[in-house]
């Protein structure tokens, strides 16, 4: 049984306190694509890095294509199922670093060092309908939850000194939440975090930035999406409100995709 992709719908807001919104989101139904991606760099910068990266992402998956879902063969004779879900992802790691590549030559060009200039987090999704699968592609602390049986699970691990600090155990006070290991575009190389997962009859993905997932506790997010049958847009200006009401003090963005 083939799953198919029902709804899809994506919100942003600048949020109570910051006076711009830096937040980006995407989605393009004819590449099964959604992302969400934080910029950082300040006015402007960050804004320009969170839309230069999802534009760039679309650009290049959209030229290129992936294998062809009615054959597991290609040019390689001995080629299994295994090799198709492996193009997929690799597909995708090319894609987020192309992502990466440009807003790097972007920072050079603008005479940034190593490591300087703006930036961003890119977490997002790509159906693959062929093989009842999507890839998730992570960089940074934006996040990736899916609603499933009752249950919200992370599907990806924030990239940050301070959940390294967590799983190390190290002893002392911890780094600040939102200190970045890694984004896109401040330096040459990023190494994104790429996963495949299967899809289930009506699983609810939900995408967003830490001016969500940084303020409302995990359970009512969970509590929320509960509400299965509620309309995508209903839910995700619920999860904007939710955010504001435990005081967000960052952009806010939310988006959900229903199967």
């Amino acid at each position: 049984m083939t799953i198919h992709l029902t709804d899809i719908h994506g919100l942003t807001d600048t949020g109570a306190v910051r006076r711009h919104n830096e937040d980006s989101l995407l989605i393009d139904r004819a590449l099964g694509l959604a992302a969400v991606a934080d910029g950082m760099g300040g006015h402007l910068s960050g804004e320009v890095a969170s839309a230069g990266a999802l534009a760039a992402l679309q650009a290049w998956l959209a030229e290129h294509p992936g294998p062809d879902p009615d054959s597991n063969t290609s040019d390689d004779p001995d080629a299994t199922a295994v090799n198709q879900r492996w193009r997929h992802t690799a597909l995708l790691l090319h894609a987020v670093e192309r992502a990466n590549a440009v807003l790097y030559a972007d920072n050079r060009a603008r005479g940034h060092a190593e490591g300087a200039g703006m930036g961003c987090t890119l977490t997002g999704v790509r159906l693959l309908p062929d093989i009842d699968a999507l890839v998730a592609f992570h960089v940074g602390d934006s996040r990736l939850y899916r609603y499933r049986d009752g249950a919200l699970a992370q599907l990806t691990r924030d990239q940050t000194a301070y959940q390294a600090a967590l799983e190390s155990g190290a002893p002392g006070a911890l780094p600040p939440q939102n200190l970045l290991l890694q984004a896109v575009g401040p330096a040459a190389v990023v190494t994104p975090e790429i996963a495949l997962h299967e899809v289930r009859r009506h699983d609810l993905l939900l995408l967003c930035s830490d001016g969500l997932h940084g303020w409302v506790p995990h359970a009512e997010l969970e509590q929320l999406l509960a509400r299965a049958d509620a309309p995508l847009a209903t839910l995700c200006g619920e999860l904007i409100a939710l955010a504001k009401r435990h005081s967000s003090r960052d952009n806010i963005t939310a988006l959900l995709v229903r199967f």
